[in-house]
């Protein structure tokens, strides 16, 4: 180019110049288009999370003005310094820069009860930014503080709901109080599957990780010959949900709590992703065009997942083959959880169906 222009010099000046001039400022042009670039790629309004969604996602616009108060008027819950760091001044800029929040909601249980599986099907939604993985705040790493609990979470627009689940919290004696200190407006998923299979799952988990571990008999009865059941075992006592529930409703109105049928966000994930969407106070967005059936897994699949074009299952881990539990135990174990299961539909308002 520079040749090309010093070559034209000799015969026509006067082109030559504005060549020159409109060369420069070809030049200076591109200079600060690359400058902006640079600023609102360090501003972070690009920066895509590793762990989490693979990007950002703009809002549909239709959500609670409360999403937004909860976002914004967090300080008084002690929730954020004032002035959140990273939020722009002016209030154009505001709406498009992602911001690191503590969550508005929070799946607290049950383990093998399908919190996975409803984690990854609500991340299909636009408005919902969610933890990859498991935290464990409130039961094993509260004395790091809501400081470090935040940084932990992914950026997120203003109108998006933040959310992470670790189903350990539901059943942790100190956990309720201290989800209430961080924000007494929290809103809370359960996903509630019968307890039997739920423990026999729990202990299939088990064996899968420690396989020298005496017969599931062995360890569900305190006494085989009187049929005293050891209900302190974790994975019979996980599955008192009653007086699990009991616990959060000491510290939460049952409108913030919304229970999940474990065994019905298999059968009909649609149907149960719809009522946790109106739960969220979100469009429904998610619905039965993101699904179908996979019959090897038993398990519905996602048709296509985020940044993804092809069909997406849960992993390897998910829907294993249950160990075999001798059917006499099975009975006694239902007979042991009819008392509670009752107690539990009446807290939660519905009938589970569980045998």
């Amino acid at each position: 180019m520079a040749a090309f222009l010093h070559h034209h010099h000799h015969h026509h000046q006067p082109s030559a110049d504005l060549r020159r001039l409109f060369h420069r400022f070809t030049i200076a042009s591109s200079l600060s288009i690359i400058c902006f670039s640079l600023v609102y790629l360090l501003t972070g309004c690009c920066e895509s999370e590793l762990t989490e969604n693979s990007d950002f996602k703009p809002p549909t616009g239709d959500f609670l003005a409360a999403w937004q108060r909860n976002a914004s008027d967090g300080a008084e819950e002690g929730a954020f310094p004032s002035g959140q760091p990273g939020l722009e001044g002016n209030s154009s800029g505001k709406e498009w820069t992602a911001t690191r929040r503590l969550p508005q909601v929070l799946i607290i249980g049950v383990k093998k009860g399908g919190t996975r599986a409803l984690l990854e099907f609500l991340r299909l939604h636009p408005d919902i930014r969610a933890l990859g993985s498991e935290p464990h705040f409130f039961d094993r790493h509260y004395a790091r503080g809501l400081d470090w609990y935040r940084s932990m979470m992914p950026k997120a627009l203003d109108g998006q709901i933040v959310m992470e689940k670790t189903p350990r919290y539901f059943v942790t004696v100190e956990t309720p109080a201290r989800v209430h200190a961080m924000s007494k407006d929290v809103k809370l998923i359960v996903v509630v599957r019968d307890p039997v299979t739920r423990a026999i799952s729990d202990y299939t988990q088990i064996i899968s990780k420690t396989p020298d571990i005496p017969p599931f008999e062995s360890l569900a009865f305190k006494n085989r010959t009187t049929g005293q059941i050891d209900s302190l075992w974790s994975p019979l006592w996980i599955g008192l949900y009653a007086q699990h529930m009991e616990r959060w409703l000491t510290w939460f109105p049952r409108t913030q709590i919304h229970l999940v049928s474990g065994e019905r966000l298999i059968s009909d994930p649609a149907g149960e992703l719809g009522k946790v969407q109106d739960f969220l106070g979100l469009q429904r967005i998610v619905t039965d065009k993101h699904f179908y059936f996979n019959k090897t897994k038993g398990f519905p699949c996602l048709k296509k997942p985020e940044g993804s074009s092809k069909p997406h299952c849960l992993g390897k881990t998910k829907g294993r083959t249950h160990a075999f539990i001798d059917s006499e135990v099975m009975q006694k174990l239902r007979l042991f959880y009819k008392p509670h299961n009752q107690r539990f539909y009446q807290m939660a308002g519905q009938d589970f169906g569980w045998q």
